[in-house]
């Protein structure tokens, strides 16, 4: 059963957006360059319209898990800003998000054709002039958990080797607030993709307790040369297949740790989660901050392989959903191997839906169904650690 712990408050800042996403009925399979070809009509089934970004999906699941969540975002002074703030209010959150009149409100058009990798087509809108004034402080400062996330997305928060990133987390960390960070996919075409992504987070993570990116995210951060060489090997397709713990994902968890992280998830896709943690010394920080023991959390690696899905219909949300459960396991008190699992599973159940928490259950439904012999995927290569 989840504990009082998670009652106390968390907050959640950084990325929000809307999310449209139009039904691709089972009959729309095929290559992308045959379906999207110019002058081709595709007939679909109607479209789903949710929020997006970090704020919305990893805040709204940790509300789902039972954590008193505020939001801390930007959005415009426009219909998309109106619709944001409707759903949010919907699901009975307190929501902090500024408003405004220069900016639009992000939205993201997302494309989830069956049997496809999602495509998207992103507006960044107010989300690249968020800042460090846009934090309520005193409202994170009596929070246990602050949990920011998608900055390569927003242009302030990146700009100038990450300053107001790396700001924020070091007023919070010295708040004696748990702090986690989660990241996004970078264009490498793009402004974002001519940042020193290396040197931001050399900067940012020693504020850093809990550090959730996926593994293209850091290769790229980290290793560009390995990254741009490996995907020009797979044309451009996810890494996951070809990428081994030891080797590939490991190394890259090391370095995170060295730069002073406490705690690191890195998200594998279908495969599972890589987890490292530091030695007791780090660790005590986050149990002070959190006011109670993590007996079973230092020292410690592995692989938490992923959960085999009732179906898929969309991978929209799932790592933010990933990282939502891990996080309020993490603040209720469970043990290290309850919370891996609960994410793992988590996940899982995101896919089963087109939005981020259709298919989301209760931590003691999840483990009824593990209980009951919940079947977990078997990736070889990524069992090698």
């Amino acid at each position: 059963m989840i504990t009082s712990k998670l009652k106390k408050c968390v907050v959640v800042a950084g990325h929000i957006c809307l999310d449209i996403s139009p039904v691709f009925p089972e009959s729309c399979r095929g290559e992308i360059n045959e379906l999207f070809v110019p002058g081709k009509l595709i007939n679909v089934d109607g479209a789903q319209i949710h929020l997006g970004g970090a704020v919305a999906n990893t805040g709204l699941a940790m509300s789902f898990f039972g954590a008193d969540v505020r939001l801390m975002g930007k959005v415009g002074e426009d219909d998309f800003g109106t619709i944001a703030q409707r759903l949010i209010k919907s699901r009975g959150i307190r929501e902090d998000l500024i408003v405004s009149k220069e900016a639009p409100t992000s939205y993201t058009v997302v494309l989830a054709l069956p049997g496809c990798d999602r495509m998207f087509l992103h507006c960044p809108g107010a989300n690249d002039t968020f800042s460090f004034d846009d934090i309520d402080m005193p409202s994170v400062s009596r929070a246990t958990l602050f949990h920011f996330g998608y900055p390569p997305l927003m242009k302030l928060i990146y700009s100038d080797n990450g300053r107001e990133l790396t700001e924020i987390f070091r007023a919070v960390s010295e708040a004696r607030v748990v702090t986690s960070l989660d990241l996004a996919s970078v264009d490498p075409n793009s402004e974002a993709g001519s940042v020193n992504w290396k040197l931001i987070l050399e900067n940012t993570l020693p504020h850093v307790d809990i550090f959730a990116p996926s593994i293209e995210e850091l290769l790229f951060m980290l290793d560009r040369q390995k990254y741009e060489r490996l995907k020009r090997e797979t044309g451009g397709t996810e890494l996951t297949g070809i990428l081994n713990c030891r080797d590939d994902v490991k190394p890259l968890a090391d370095e995170a740790l060295r730069m002073g992280v406490g705690i690191v998830l890195i998200k594998c896709g279908a495969p599972g989660l890589f987890f490292k943690t530091a030695g007791e010394e780090r660790i005590k920080i986050i149990e002070d901050k959190l006011g109670y023991p993590l007996c079973d959390w230092p020292s410690r690696e592995g692989f938490e392989a992923s959960y085999v899905p009732e179906r898929i219909l969309s991978a929209t949300g799932a790592g933010d959903v990933t990282i939502a459960a891990f996080l309020s396991a993490l603040i209720s008190g469970f043990s290290l191997q309850k919370s891996l699992q609960y994410a793992a599973a988590s996940g899982a159940c995101c896919l089963t839906e087109y939005d981020s928490l259709g298919g989301l259950k209760s931590f003691d439904e999840i483990q009824r169904l593990i209980d009951a012999g919940w079947k977990k995927n078997q990736p070889d290569i990524f069992s090698q650690t």
